[in-house]
């Protein structure tokens, strides 16, 4: 049996100050938090605080932000476990210097630097390319649902926003009259926190009550833009061109449409015959040719318009427009897994799985969202001064039409699912060269994408930006956003990639290697 134990002297009195460099070992993570953002460009959070001795001193803004990374990177963005980790965690004592700022500190901090969240991400890519970590020979960009903070049962009809807007305002005028009623009673000690949530209520059902409306309007103007335009065509004689509507009413008007374009198309006929029978008459000979008979494209519109008719009166009522009373900037996205309240996060990363660009949209589909990424990407580049030449970039399907692939820029988009693809291009065999010179901008995409250039390309995308993803949502456990508004939300975008960039700088960082910003 054992008596010598090296044991716990928690009684035991130091005779020398505790030194915190004695906490954590040469390479901890924190040690590097503090060295990057000591490098980073934050005169923006700087210029918050007048430093000219009135009121209470601030936080140091370099001390707070150096905690909001090191938190992210151990998958914490709570403000109260940062609070709390400050009090008890080694590295968070030592980042903070023994300093425990308040949970409602730590949210003001990110709320108060909403705008200094871009420069901040540029300033951290100028650390990346100063590093060596930069390639841009292969850009691959993609997008991913982020859910809101935001439930899908908080989607309302603008009935049922106006009747609680009625309702909320109601309260507060009775709230109001019994005050002035009895000024004497003592006050309810919640009032003020009641006022406060009553408040913010009624501002989020306003902005969702202004959403459907201003939706409404547009939907409205574009109706009539429509409506327009086919009375116009139908005057002329001609029917609309495009892709047919689906909706029951949107059809019933496309069909009216049709049929005066007929009518209008069959009254010139006939008048040019007999425009053309008078003149035989009056020449003394008989027309030739046969007697037109019924017009059958003004029969077939005819039975069209009757058909839809019928459609519309079977029809249901529309569904009624909605937007969320929790954040009426977000939308409802589509995913793999069913239906989320959220936003269409976007990145664009370079061949080290470095994100150059990142962008939050409200718009579920990503094939309107090529163009700005490429804006961002060329802007990132310029303002981060970047060397790096940009060669190649890559998008999926999602990203396929013929107006992005004419963008400028040496794109590959693929023009159908990646197991489509690959069953498509095996099937099609390979190509070389450029392609040919009457092919489509369909077909000129697809001859790319089966070069054995082509194809080992983009074979690299999905491992290049899924990664970052799959980074965020299960290694991080970031599934969604915690902050609403869509400012709001592409500012914690932008911090969640600088984040995830330092992860990646921190793995070829040697305690005092890396350079200003």
């Amino acid at each position: 049996m054992a008596f010598h134990y090296v044991r716990a002297q928690r009684d035991q009195v130091l005779l020398l100050p505790v030194c915190m460099a004695d906490w954590l070992e040469e390479g901890h993570l924190a040690w590097f938090v503090i060295d990057a953002v000591g490098r980073l460009d934050t005169r923006a959070l700087h210029a918050r605080h007048r430093n000219d001795g009135a009121g209470r001193p601030a936080y140091d803004p370099d001390m707070m932000l150096a905690l909001l990374p090191y938190a992210y990177a151990n998958g914490m963005r709570s403000s109260r476990r940062m609070e709390a980790a400050c009090r008890t965690d080694a590295a968070f004592r030592v980042i903070s210097a023994g300093l425990v700022p308040d949970h409602a500190t730590f949210a003001r901090f990110v709320v108060d630097h909403e705008a200094a969240m871009e420069g901040l991400f540029v300033s951290g890519l100028r650390l990346c390319a100063a590093a060596g970590l930069l390639d841009l020979s292969t850009v691959a960009i993609d997008g991913t649902k982020m859910g809101a903070s935001a439930s899908l049962r908080a989607n309302h009809s603008i009935e049922w926003i106006r009747e609680a807007v009625g309702a909320l305002m109601a309260a507060t005028v009775a709230s109001e009259e019994a005050e002035a009623a009895s000024p004497g009673a003592a006050c309810d000690p919640m009032s003020a926190a009641g006022i406060r949530g009553a408040a913010a209520r009624l501002a989020r059902l306003e902005a969702a009550q202004a959403l459907i409306e201003a939706e409404d309007a547009a939907a409205a103007e574009a109706m009539a833009a429509r409506d327009e335009a086919a009375t116009r065509e139908a005057e002329a004689g001609r029917r609309l061109r495009g892709r047919k509507p689906t909706g029951a009413q949107a059809v019933l008007a496309r069909a009216e449409a049709d049929l005066a374009a007929a009518r209008a198309r069959a009254e010139t006929r006939a008048a040019r015959r007999a425009e053309a029978e008078a003149a035989a008459a009056a020449a003394g000979r008989r027309l030739r040719g046969f007697a037109p008979g019924p017009d059958r494209r003004l029969a077939q519109a005819t039975q069209a318009l009757a058909a839809a008719r019928q459609a519309a009166a079977a029809a249901s009522p529309a569904p009624r427009r909605r937007a969320s009373v929790t954040d009426a900037d977000s939308r409802i996205m589509k995913t793999r897994r069913g239906y989320l309240q959220g936003y269409n996060a976007q990145a664009a990363v370079d061949a080290n799985q470095i994100a150059v660009a990142q962008m939050v949209s409200q718009d579920a589909n990503d094939v309107a969202l090529l163009a700005p990424m490429l804006k961002l990407l060329e802007d990132s580049i310029t303002a981060g001064a970047i060397s790096d030449a940009l060669r190649k970039i890559l998008a999926d399907a999602g990203y396929w039409s013929d107006d992005n692939a004419r963008l400028e820029g040496d794109l590959l988009i693929a023009t159908l699912k990646d197991w489509k693809q690959r069953k498509a291009a095996r099937e099609a065999g390979t190509t070389t060269g450029e392609p040919p010179e009457d092919a489509s901008t369909l077909e000129a995409m697809e001859h790319r994408l089966r070069t054995a250039e082509g194809a080992a390309a983009y074979a690299k995308r999905s491992s290049t930006v899924e990664p970052v993803f799959g980074n965020h949502k299960a290694n991080r456990n970031f599934p969604g956003f915690r902050r609403r508004g869509l400012s709001a939300v592409r500012a914690e975008w932008s911090f969640m990639n600088l984040s995830h960039n330092m992860g990646k700088l921190f793995d070829h960082w040697t305690p005092g290697s890396l350079s200003p910003a």
